[in-house]
């Protein structure tokens, strides 16, 4: 760690850590709840394996955490579900996209051949 302020790095932190991004928080509530900056988290994830890994078992969690609310909801178990606000959620979490990509013959170009009627 730089010379300068010492940290406030607590080894507590861990378990905050994984227990907030389970609930399905994003690591910026995760920085608040810490009471200190995104920044921050950024850095000790570099400094501390051990933070670092509480907080990719935390997303992993959390990440199960919204499938499965979504999966309920297509079900049907979930009162008032929003599908169209679940998506948008996922899509920006997770980097879900409606992104299709079309390619030609052994991946080149798309021929598009049009037929019709000859109106000359």
């Amino acid at each position: 760690m730089p010379a300068g302020r010492p940290t406030k790095y607590k080894p507590e932190y861990c378990e905050i850590a994984e227990a907030t991004l389970a609930e399905g928080f994003s690591q910026a509530v995760l920085a608040g709840r810490l009471d200190v900056d995104e920044h921050t988290i950024i850095e000790w994830k570099k400094e501390h394996p051990e933070f670092s890994s509480s907080v990719k078992r935390g997303a992993f969690k959390g990440q199960e955490m919204w499938e499965g609310l979504g999966m309920a909801g297509a079900k049907g178990m979930v009162y008032g579900f929003n599908a169209a606000s679940w998506v948008f959620n996922m899509k920006n979490r997770f980097g879900w996209r409606d992104k299709q990509e079309v390619t030609g013959a052994e991946g080149g170009a798309v021929i598009v051949k049009v037929f019709g009627k000859d109106v000359s």
